[in-house]
């Protein structure tokens, strides 16, 4: 466990819960999934919102925005691994997307 209580997923694990997300890949480590938008203002909004639950949980992505397309790359830096808590928040960015 880190020091935030957040479980460090083994390779295993971590093959098990892409397999129930949807489009994610593991890309230098970490957990990656690229999102398009009809728009960059569509996709900018989609950001705003993910960066609000970020800030909630204290867990902030690594993202790149270029016109209608966002990359996410989540990895928990505490724990220098991917963990439940990068997991949680891939689930919670595929929702907003969803609704977007």
């Amino acid at each position: 466990m880190s020091r935030n209580n957040y479980e460090k997923l083994t390779d295993e694990r971590i093959r098990e819960e892409l397999s129930k997300l949807g489009g994610w890949n593991i890309k230098d480590g970490k957990l990656a999934k690229s999102f398009k938008f009809n728009n960059f203002v569509k996709a900018f909004g989609f950001m705003t919102q993910v960066a609000i639950e970020a800030e909630k949980m204290n867990h902030h992505p690594d993202w790149r925005n270029v016109y209608n397309t966002v990359e996410v790359n989540l990895v928990t830096h505490d724990a220098s691994a991917i963990t439940t808590h990068d997991i949680k928040l891939a689930r919670i960015i595929d929702t907003i997307f969803d609704g977007s």
